[in-house]
């Protein structure tokens, strides 16, 4: 469908907007604009409140202060997200917001479901029409998949789907690209510059800043709830971006320690679980960071998890410090100080209902705790109030609700929880994703640290300038498999899609 809009008309216009929370004032003033027909980039810190100006537009929270006109109507205090979709504004949201039972089709057309005359759902053209958006997006999943079975990227996909099965005008994407392939971005682009190209407004935001450049037109920057700077695309660069983002300028984007590489602290051999877990054995010392690298699917999630116990292992031996250890269950993992910081932090590292303070203590009751049983509250506020002063985590207090906080610092959180323990092994799962720029450099600061104090890290990361930037050794998986195994000083993007793409040879061969 294409949308009959005057380049460069104005189509949301936001002015004065402020908005408080308990403690905290998110929104100070702000104003910001949308064209037809552009992609604005909405960029700042975690914190700077950009989440929330997109949840006022979107009808998710109210504002307290401000005006805002949409095609040119003022839109009164207490929109709706359904009024908000009924102008023709659609939010994609970082934390995914689907039903894990319900099928592909059926959270597209969540809340909207398409009906037979007798009033019966009317399956058969909501998964047509469901099967038309992924095609156009180019996504290889079926309307009838139930999402709780998909991988994370590909439920990014269909919450893209969902927002683009709504006709929007205006299409606000939280975030969209950190869970996706290399393939999936350029798809997602192409969409994009086909809706630009219809005169659909598009607000991006985004961490991964050297994405901006092969789609964003215009750019707007928030520090600290406030509007700094709109500007066009191409009369700035990213280290003034950057800069203003956080209101300094970042002299090392990978901050590196020189470390002598020690004993052995963990050691894998033999692993196999499941499909995408084969005979993976690795080794890591004191003194490095150890990258784990490889493409979506290769299984380097799958292979953490089976250490830690969340999978189930087939085979192999797990040894610390020189002695064999067993793990069944993420508990047994947690007691050998070996710990796991998931990927997915909402639905597997945060009970986002509950605090800060909460989040922190619960996998530490055992060593906060008498012999009776009763916590010790000074203990847990001493924990709490040094996780928050390690990793710089942005909140009103301690006692707010993890879901109140922005994705970076909720990320900070499970960070911090289980740098409580004084654990042996922290293993991070894509630690960076919907994380900014300053955030990015306190986190590998603290892996830094971590690996001063002899503490083994090994991390899993898709952005291979990070995996490079960071990790003293790289080990390489595809297919399930390690692969290869480079030091940092000859590791190169190259040789590492090399052994990133070392498929076994599948392909039955007919008998003669």
């Amino acid at each position: 469908m294409t949308i009959n809009r005057a380049a460069n008309e104005i189509i949301v216009r936001m002015q004065g907007v402020s908005k408080s929370f308990p403690g905290v004032k998110a929104l100070d003033g702000v104003d910001f604009d949308l064209r037809a027909g552009e992609v604005m980039a909405l960029l700042g810190e975690n914190g700077a409140g950009k989440s929330t100006l997109m949840k006022i537009l979107s009808g998710v929270y109210q504002r307290d202060e401000g005006q805002v006109t949409v095609f040119g109507k003022e839109v009164e205090v207490g929109l709706t997200p359904r009024k908000a979709q009924e102008l023709g504004i659609t939010i994609i949201h970082q934390e995914l917001n689907m039903c894990q039972h319900l099928t592909v089709a059926e959270n597209i057309f969540l809340g909207r479901e398409l009906r037979m005359k007798d009033g019966r759902l009317d399956n058969k053209s909501m998964n047509q029409a469901a099967a038309q958006v992924l095609e156009r997006l180019r996504i290889d999943i079926r309307p009838t998949d139930v999402v709780g079975n998909l991988q994370l990227s590909k439920r990014q996909m269909v919450e893209i789907a969902r927002a683009l099965s709504t006709d929007a005008r205006v299409l606000i994407m939280d975030e969209p690209t950190s869970a996706l392939t290399a393939r999936e971005i350029q798809d997602l682009f192409q969409i994009i510059r086909q809706l630009r190209d219809e005169g659909r407004g598009i607000i991006y935001i985004s961490h991964r800043l050297e994405e901006l450049q092969h789609i964003v037109d215009r750019v707007t920057v928030l520090r600290d709830g406030k509007h700094i700077r709109t500007m066009e695309w191409q009369d700035t660069s990213l280290p003034e971006i950057i800069s203003l983002m956080v209101g300094r300028d970042i002299k090392e984007k990978f901050p590196r320690v020189e470390s002598v590489r020690g004993k052995p602290i963990f050691e894998v051999h033999g692993l196999n679980a499941g499909r995408l877990v084969r005979d993976v054995s690795l080794t890591l010392y004191e003194g490095e960071i150890l990258g784990i690298a490889g493409l979506v699917g290769a299984g380097r999630t799958e292979t953490t998890r089976a250490i830690v116990g969340v999978d189930p292992k087939d085979s192999g031996r797990l040894v610390l410090d020189g002695r064999e250890i067993r793990i069944n269950k993420p508990m047994d993992a947690i007691r050998q100080g070996v710990v796991l910081v998931p990927e997915d932090r909402k639905r597997d590292g945060l009970c986002v209902k509950l605090s800060v303070t909460s989040n922190v203590e619960l996998p530490n009751l055992d060593i906060v705790s008498t012999p009776a049983g009763v916590v010790r509250v000074r203990q847990v506020a001493d924990m709490v109030k040094k996780a928050i002063s390690n990793l710089s985590i942005r909140l009103p207090g301690p006692h707010v609700d993890a879901a109140s906080l922005s994705g970076g610092n909720q990320q900070k959180v499970v960070v911090g929880k289980w740098l409580a323990r004084n654990s042996r092994v922290v293993i991070f799962d894509e630690p960076t994703r919907g994380i900014d720029v300053a955030a990015k450099v306190e986190i590998y600061h603290l892996m830094n640290q971590l690996k001063q104090q002899g503490i083994g890290v090994m991390f899993i990361s898709s952005e291979m300038p990070e995996v490079l930037g960071i990790a003293d050794r790289i080990v390489v998986m595809c297919d399930g498999r390690v692969t290869g195994e480079l030091m940092r000083e000859e590791a190169t993007q190259e040789k590492i899609l090399e052994y990133a793409t070392r498929f076994d040879y599948k392909l039955d061969t007919a008998a003669s």
